[in-house]
């Protein structure tokens, strides 16, 4: 049994709280209130390939005040690349408008839903004196969307790959969370959901990963 650790890291999107749903159908309701029909599942399936085919969200030696408008632009080739290859396009008449408001969606709580073990598990934890932090390859919108899911409060440090220049499973981001908590990899546990970017990423950093296997919806 390992000791208790000095800090928990977890990461976000499908560990602490996931979609509501599924993309497709976020994406086909927001494309309808633009006026263009889209089938949800083939929406679904081509979000995960413009998803998987994309480059790790992290913008090393930027400047920290062109990060956010990065981020958009790169969600923005991942949304227009899902319209493109499902076929509907070019049956936008203001893609970009549309884009603004999927992108401002997604930084409510509105799409999101927050697993049922998680806020259970966080209490343990925090009444037990170890730190809390998250290490997650989303961007800066997982600042507003903790705080409209009322999960910000349990975590002392947030660590984002648009933000520390590198993405799960690169050991920099690792290295970036541990070095707000003063602590060494030892000491420190990571959870997640993805066997690469996780469990394999931590181990690798010389954290304790632990894999967290979410039933798919």
């Amino acid at each position: 049994m390992n000791p208790t650790p000095h800090v928990i890291f977890l990461d976000a999107v499908g560990t602490l709280f996931g979609v509501a749903g599924s993309v497709g159908e976020i994406y086909a309701d927001l494309a309808r209130q633009h006026g263009v029909e889209a089938d949800p599942a083939a929406l679904n399936q081509a979000f995960f390939r413009a998803f998987k085919a994309a480059p790790a969200m992290a913008f090393p030696d930027s400047d920290p005040a062109t990060v956010p408008q990065q981020e958009y632009q790169w969600w923005r080739v991942v949304a227009q690349q899902t319209f493109s290859s499902a076929g509907w396009l070019d049956q936008f008449a203001d893609f970009d408008r549309f884009f603004a408001d999927l992108y401002d969606h997604f930084a409510t709580a509105n799409p999101w839903v927050v697993y049922p073990d998680v806020l259970a598990a966080l209490q343990r934890w925090q009444r037990r004196g170890i730190e809390l932090g998250i290490i997650s390859n989303f961007d800066s919108r997982l600042y507003p969307v903790l705080e409209a899911l009322n999960l910000m409060d349990f975590f002392q440090s947030i660590t984002i790959s648009s933000e520390a220049g590198a993405a799960k499973p690169d050991p920099l981001i690792f290295v970036t969370a541990l070095q707000k908590h003063r602590c060494e990899a030892a000491q420190a546990w990571h959870v997640g959901d993805s066997p690469e970017e996780d469990q394999q990423g931590a181990q690798e950093a010389g954290l304790r990963g632990i894999l967290l296997q979410r039933s798919t919806q």
